[in-house]
């Protein structure tokens, strides 16, 4: 892995700390809408991000002039993404859809076995994903109160959505690999744009209290704002598959701060489903010792 990929790689880390406290965010600023929670937080990544931008001068305005293409998927992915997640989170228990959204590790190390230059299928990969799911799995068996409701099942699978969606974009998003970063500034927007459309059409407006808005200026500032520009510039030139192990530690930090913080119950199923979703991703991610990673 040479220096650059190593460098990218490293950069990729502060999207998933920053990415760690996306459900506690959310949870915190619960009472506020899906669609204008996200218009909210993504309209101050977008100014703030405007702001940077304009005080580096038109050189660096410039480069949210970009193909359609690269606007197209990224706006896809960060639109779905959040607007499934923050649906999730509303609807079912916060530390349950921040594990199975959490899912997009395992899948980014699977997704890259088809990619080019990727490892081939192997049993490792297989085992790996069924570990995972497993995990996902004793979740719905730890519900307590017998079946769910229709709203429970859309939240579930929503927060399953929210896994395909990022590890799928994750992996494409290397074909863009000399996009620069800052057009996500402009995405931001754009998806900012798009959730106040969405709010004004479906739900009822929430004037935001004084920790409601501390919550949606921290995920504006951090889980939607920086955290974006450093993974966009970690999938262009790191290394995916290892970007993709080193996310497993996502799940168990964020499941960790909903504990500490009260918004989460520790318990024998949500324990194991964290081990099994993490070591289903560290054996995905491990390589033989004649496979060097090279990307």
């Amino acid at each position: 892995m040479g220096k650059g990929t190593g460098r990218a790689t490293v950069i990729g880390l502060i999207a998933i700390g920053l990415w760690s406290a996306l459900a506690l965010s959310t949870v915190t600023a619960a009472g506020i809408a899906p669609f204008e929670l996200l218009a909210l937080s993504f309209g101050v990544a977008f100014i703030s991000g405007m702001l940077v931008l304009s005080i580096q001068g038109r050189r660096a305005l410039a480069k949210l002039r970009q193909p359609p293409g690269a606007w197209f998927l990224a706006f896809i992915a960060i639109f779905f993404y959040h607007a499934l997640y923050f649906f999730a989170l509303a609807t079912v228990p916060p530390a349950h859809a921040s594990l199975i959204a959490y899912l997009w590790p395992l899948l980014i190390v699977l997704f890259s076995a088809f990619g080019p230059g990727g490892d081939r299928l192997q049993p490792r990969h297989l085992v790996g994903a069924a570990l995972g799911f497993l995990g996902a799995a004793l979740i719905f068996m730890g519900r307590q109160g017998g079946t769910m409701q229709p709203a429970h099942i859309a939240g579930y699978l929503a927060a399953l959505g929210c896994a395909v969606i990022w590890s799928g974009y994750s992996v494409a998003n290397r074909r863009y690999a000399q996009v620069p970063s800052e057009m996500l500034i402009g995405v931001c927007g754009a998806v900012a744009l798009a959730g106040g459309a969405a709010h004004m059409l479906l739900e009822h407006s929430v004037a935001p209290n004084f920790t409601q808005w501390l919550a949606i200026l921290f995920l504006g500032i951090g889980p939607t704002g920086l955290a974006f520009l450093a993974w966009d510039h970690a999938t262009k030139h790191g290394n995916v598959p290892l970007l993709g192990a080193l996310s497993y530690f996502a799940p168990l930090i964020s499941i960790v701060l909903l504990v500490l913080a009260g918004q989460a119950q520790a318990g024998v199923f949500l324990g194991v489903s964290v081990a099994l979703i993490v070591a289903g991703a560290v054996l995905a991610s491990c390589r033989s010792r004649n496979n060097a990673i090279v990307k």
